[in-house]
């Protein structure tokens, strides 16, 4: 696996879906950006979803959440900070954090995951 090669195409990908939000659906390039973030997810999930969903699954088992693991592309953040918001990514359960609202989010620039727990917590979890 390329990790650079991964840390691009998630650049992209998280640029074309920050591009589309700046549209409205009366605009004339809203169909063609959605067309064009489409076609980028599809090339994402098929080109490293594997590796990705692979990944996962090890945080989900490290964190003792069972919570389906979905596509790569749900755990998105808006941005390419890396520095998700506490309601960015994917709601997970985990027993490590009872009773609080956990996120998984796939963030680049290094591409890893981050574990955002309300406003206090925020840790890495998984690098690629």
């Amino acid at each position: 696996m390329n990790s650079e090669e991964l840390n691009r195409a998630l650049v992209a990908l998280i640029e074309k879906k920050a591009e589309l939000q700046t549209l409205t659906y009366d605009d004339a390039r809203y169909d063609d950006v959605e067309e064009e973030l489409h076609d980028l997810e599809d090339d994402f999930n098929e080109e490293y979803g594997s590796f990705l969903e692979a990944a996962l699954e090890k945080v989900h088992d490290a964190l003792g959440s069972d919570t389906d693991v979905l596509l790569p592309t749900a755990y998105l953040p808006a941005n390419i900070s890396g520095k998700p918001t506490p309601k960015e990514g994917v709601w997970i359960d985990s027993e490590k954090y009872s009773g609080k609202e956990a996120r998984l989010t796939l963030v680049p620039n290094p591409t890893r995951l981050v574990l955002t727990v309300g406003k206090a917590v925020q840790e890495e979890v998984w690098k690629a």
